[in-house]
């Protein structure tokens, strides 16, 4: 096998929760200030998921006093702390930067419906 993918393998990390555009993330980011660190909690909906391997990122978006923001954040970075999936969302694009002309409730994704697997009686 190739040096670099197994280098590369070692460096990607499992704990992490999957998710896809148009879900509403909660991505805790490792901050320095001073000598202490501490949790920064960016919230927002994906709407990007870019490469592959170690070099995956993924961008997510939100409305900050009226103004748009948006992140870029490498997936397998130690800086991340965690990912945790608020809200799935039910988009049909893997790239949902259409989201940038939208405001209010233009830009609203539907949630996605959970299949439950159960016995019919």
């Amino acid at each position: 096998m190739d040096p670099i993918l197994l280098l590369e393998k070692q460096h990607i990390r499992q704990d992490l929760e999957n998710f896809k555009p148009g879900d509403l993330v909660r991505v805790y980011t490792k901050s320095l200030e001073g000598g202490r660190e501490r949790l920064q909690v960016f919230e927002g909906t994906v709407i990007a998921i870019k490469g592959s391997g170690v070099n995956r990122s993924f961008t997510v978006r939100k409305i900050s006093y009226g103004v748009g923001v948006e992140k870029v954040f490498p997936l397998y970075s130690p800086i991340i702390d965690r990912v945790e999936v608020v809200r799935k969302g039910k988009v049909r694009r893997a790239k949902l930067y259409y989201l940038r002309t939208k405001i209010g409730k233009e830009a609203r994704i539907k949630e996605a419906r959970i299949k439950e697997t159960g016995v019919n009686e």
